[in-house]
C-alpha cells in the first residue's frame, strides 16, 4: 500500500512568494518516519527554499533555514505546520 496524501495545499503569499505543504500519511510506521509521516513544507523566495521542513528518505526530521540544515523534533502534524508558519512570520520580520 502506498502513503496517502492527507493535505496538499500550495498559495501565493502578499510578497508573492509560493507557499506548499504536503503531508502524507504512511500505511505503517518506518525506522526513519517512526511516527508514520512524511511530509515537505517549503517556503520559496525569489525561487529559492529559504524555509523546508521535511523528513526524506534516510534523513530522518529536519529543517531548512537559509540553507542551513538542523534537526527537528517531530511531535505532530499541527505542531509541525505550526512550526513552519512561525519560521516564515519571522523571516518576514528579518528575524531569521
Amino acid at each position: 500500500m502506498k502513503a496517502e496524501l492527507i493535505k496538499h495545499r500550495k498559495a501565493i503569499d502578499e510578497q508573492d512568494n509560493t507557499i506548499e505543504v504536503k503531508m502524507w500519511q504512511l500505511p505503517q510506521p518506518t525506522k526513519d518516519k517512526p511516527h508514520g509521516y512524511k511530509y515537505s513544507l517549503v517556503y520559496i523566495v525569489d525561487d529559492v527554499r529559504v524555509i523546508g521542513y521535511d523528513n526524506a528518505e534516510g534523513k530522518g526530521d529536519h529543517r531548512h533555514i537559509r540553507g542551513k540544515t538542523k534537526p527537528y523534533k517531530f511531535i505532530s502534524l499541527s505542531k509541525l505546520a505550526e512550526d513552519f508558519y512561525k519560521d516564515i512570520d519571522k523571516y518576514k520580520r528579518g528575524e531569521l
